[in-house]
């Protein structure tokens, strides 16, 4: 069993245990992790929710408005076709008329961000509520390898360890971990 070694470790254990969350998640592309922050920054104050500043009647903030499209009425996501997809057309042209966002906005889409919107394209471009509205799920415990541990932490941890190919450290001495619990929470040596 591992035992966290007092409020540093808790904090180094913790930031560990998100970044493995993270690292699992990132095989499918998240809508609200990946998606909404690139259309926020560079998409929504022209086709967002206000209906007062919205271009072209274009609202890419749900997916009933990219689906009903602009204007032209042509949907602007054909969800597994970014090819195909006005949307993606609009962001990958040379022509100066019909790139997005325009160039006088100065909100240019870098090359991660593009190929971050076709992926999800292309795995289907499944919207979500805004994270607000979304009741919060456990996510399930890592399995291989990582057994046996009495905090779920560790095992997130020793999963993140092992999928890079390292080790846990051995458990430090006692008089190791009150020196470490005094630094903590006084500042000064034991």
């Amino acid at each position: 069993m591992l035992m966290p070694e007092f409020p540093s470790l808790v904090f180094s254990s913790l930031l560990i245990a998100s970044t493995t969350l993270a690292s699992v998640a990132e095989d499918k592309i998240v809508f609200n992790r990946d998606i909404r922050p690139i259309l926020s920054q560079h998409c929504f104050a022209c086709h967002g929710p206000d209906a007062h500043e919205r271009k072209g009647e274009l609202r890419l903030d749900s997916l009933e408005g990219a689906m009903q499209g602009g204007e032209s009425k042509k949907a602007s996501i054909i969800p597994g076709k970014p090819e195909e997809s006005e949307l993606y057309k609009r962001l990958i042209t040379d022509v100066a008329d019909e790139i997005m966002p325009p160039k006088e906005f100065h909100k240019d889409l870098n090359e991660k961000q593009r190929k971050i919107l076709h992926q999800w394209i292309l795995e289907g471009a499944e919207y979500q509520d805004h994270w607000a509205y979304i009741t919060p799920k456990k996510p399930a415990l890592p399995s291989a390898g990582v057994k046996g541990y009495a905090n779920p932490i560790d095992q997130w941890i020793v999963a993140r360890l092992e999928k890079d190919n390292l080790k846990l450290s051995k458990q430090a001495a006692p008089h190791v971990l009150l020196r470490r619990l005094s630094f903590d929470l006084a500042g000064l040596p034991p």
